[in-house]
């Protein structure tokens, strides 16, 4: 695996404003906790958001969301994952913030070398970082 993609602090910011924007859009009446995320692909930046469902196993990340609708567009390698929670108090941990395990092997999959900008946390992580050893098919 290669290093993670970097991104000029301009790049950072419209990543993460993108984020917080979609997380607004977000479907999320039994938790109340809004996220949204933004991908940036090769050529554009792709927005997902939470959607959740009565039947809580088939409730949908806001960062699969945006991976599959970078996937739609052809739009990769991606380069790099903006999330937002929202709905977080600030003064919340840092794993509050996080993506779920879930989202952590959709990333592994689709976005390996990309660079993880999460909101309300002190830095910026890699895929290796959040899922050290991600399940793969040889």
């Amino acid at each position: 695996m290669s290093t993670p993609n970097s991104v000029d602090s301009a790049t950072r910011e419209r990543l993460l404003q993108s984020a917080r924007e979609a997380a607004l859009k977000a479907y999320a009446p039994y938790s109340k906790f809004r996220v949204g995320a933004a991908v940036l692909g090769a050529r554009d930046i792709h927005t997902g958001v939470n959607v959740e469902n009565a039947s809580y196993g088939l409730t949908l990340c806001a960062e699969r969301s945006a991976l599959s609708a970078a996937v739609v567009s052809a739009d990769r390698p991606i380069r790099a994952v903006a999330i937002a929670c929202i709905d977080a108090p600030p003064d919340s941990s840092p794993g509050s913030f996080m993506p779920c395990g879930a989202c952590r092997q959709w990333l592994a999959e689709l976005a390996p070398d990309a660079l993880l900008l999460i909101a309300g946390t002190p830095r910026d992580y890699t895929v290796s970082e959040l899922l050290p050893l991600p399940f793969t098919l040889e």
